[in-house]
């Protein structure tokens, strides 16, 4: 058993953890310890303790019942862990490699059917058909839905972390309990040279009629099933990248407590001009080039800080991108990629800038090809960088958010009213008004969009208009 100090069993209650925890038992060198982390009893109710620690000892320090499992000799020793477990416990033997995952599901509607059964009878496990308790229960939707949605979470989770520590996990169904073979084969996953001839069957399955005979209010349970969706059909598909922080991006004001988390092609300059007259400074006094340390030393220093970032409507952020970083040629454009989207995307754009010959109608067969550039890129269907003057802004936010979250995120189409609300916020009674004209691109935009502009803008950026409920730009 070289290969694991310990293990635990990721499961939840009615999904058959107490029959594989008999099983395992029957192994000579396994041992599972039952709901060691529970935060209502340790191990089983009504028991003390367990390996001589106290549940008030755990509740203490969770590593001395941890250390206690990993360290029983000449025995692997295991422990069940559900969602609502000590999430300390949870801390330390998720990344562990030394231990050993396996992790026992059930379909959520039989597990959650059999919970409620059991809450009505009270009778949660069975040794004798003979004293088996038969209840219907009421199927309650949104009970259920909170309940689906737990243990998904949970179950993201742990895959997650499997995936980005390099581990993998033993996964049993419920149904795979009853085959001797998947019980022999979860003991060599675990280093157990002993084998079953047969499962233990103390444990009798309890509720085994069918779902119909057990739930009273079974056409509203088929309903409310039925609206579920199962295959995530209605999820906005996301092949972006995931982003960092970008915190070196982020600007302070001179004096006030105001932290600016910029995203590209919105509207930096009027909120920088902005942030630097609230102090009535120039803007070289504003404070930027940060790292992560100086950001907490900024927060700690500047008592009733606010941070902020700005959303601007995705057709004149990505009209924004076009015009900033590739069709003009002078400083902040992107010169290589530009040359590549000529030459391999064929992108309908003068060798440089300006041209006379590129009229209204030029620039928009331009920027309409620049968005079906941007639809095949934001979906990783291209060699060229998603690069952040036109990564979707959901996706920065969620960058920001492996930091800091900001606490206000404004509107360009209401910056005035949004500065307000956020200057009175840190004790200022008034403010500059912000330059009413923040997107210099804006008039040139309005002359070429139309619905099938509208139409692009909204394939390649379908999280941004659902998260920030945006309608038509015009």
């Amino acid at each position: 058993m070289a290969s694991f100090d310990y293990f635990v069993v990721f499961a939840e209650m009615r999904t058959g953890s107490n029959f594989l925890e008999t099983n395992i038992n029957a192994f000579d060198g396994l041992a599972c310890v039952g709901e060691a982390f529970n935060p209502h009893f340790i191990g089983y109710p009504n028991r003390e303790e367990i390996l001589g620690v106290t549940q008030s000892e755990r509740d203490a320090d969770p590593d001395r019942l941890m250390n206690r499992i990993k360290d029983n000799p000449d025995t692997l020793t295991g422990f069940r862990f559900f969602n609502d477990h000590d999430k300390r416990a949870l801390d330390v033997c998720l990344p562990d490699p030394r231990c050993a995952k396996v992790i026992l599901t059930r379909n959520p509607v039989e597990s959650y059917v059999s919970w409620k059964i059991a809450q009505a009878t009270g009778q949660w496990k069975l040794t004798n058909v003979k004293h088996a308790r038969v209840e219907k229960i009421i199927f309650d939707a949104k009970e259920f839905a909170a309940h689906l949605a737990a243990l998904q979470e949970f179950q993201v989770h742990l895959l997650n972390t499997l995936q980005r520590s390099g581990q993998t996990a033993f996964y049993l169904a419920y149904e795979d309990l009853q085959d001797v073979a998947v019980m022999n084969g979860l003991a060599a996953y675990l280093g157990c040279d002993t084998r079953l001839d047969a499962l233990d069957n103390s444990l009798k399955k309890q509720n085994p009629s069918p779902m119909s005979d057990k739930v009273k209010n079974y056409d509203e349970m088929e309903i409310a099933l039925g609206q579920i969706d199962h295959f995530n059909l209605t999820r906005t598909p996301n092949f972006e990248p995931r982003r960092g922080p970008a915190v070196p991006t982020f600007v302070a004001a001179p004096q006030s407590p105001l932290l600016y988390m910029p995203i590209r092609s919105g509207p930096e300059a009027v909120i920088n001009q902005w942030l630097a007259a609230l102090d009535g400074q120039d803007q070289d006094a504003l404070m930027s080039g940060f790292n992560q340390k100086s950001i907490r030393q900024w927060k700690r220093q500047h008592a009733g800080h606010r941070s902020f970032t700005v959303v601007r409507h995705p057709v004149a952020r990505a009209h924004a991108a076009f015009c900033d970083r590739i069709l003009q040629t002078g400083p902040g454009s992107y010169g290589e990629i530009r040359a590549t989207l000529r030459q391999r995307f064929k992108l309908p754009i003068p060798k440089s800038m300006p041209d006379d010959s590129y009229d209204r109608q030029a620039h928009r067969t331009a920027f309409l090809a620049f968005l079906g550039f941007l639809k095949a890129n934001l979906a990783s269907q291209t060699g060229i960088r998603v690069d952040a003057a036109w990564a979707s802004q959901a996706g920065v936010l969620q960058g920001f958010a492996h930091f800091v979250l900001p606490d206000l995120i404004l509107r360009e189409d209401r910056l005035g009213e949004d500065l307000a609300i956020l200057a009175a916020q840190i004790g200022k009674d008034t403010m500059p008004r912000p330059a009413e004209a923040s997107d210099p691109h804006a008039a040139r935009l309005a002359e070429i969009y139309d619905a099938e502009i509208e139409t692009a803008t909204r394939a390649v950026y379908q999280r941004d208009y659902m998260t920030f409920g945006y309608g038509d730009w015009g």
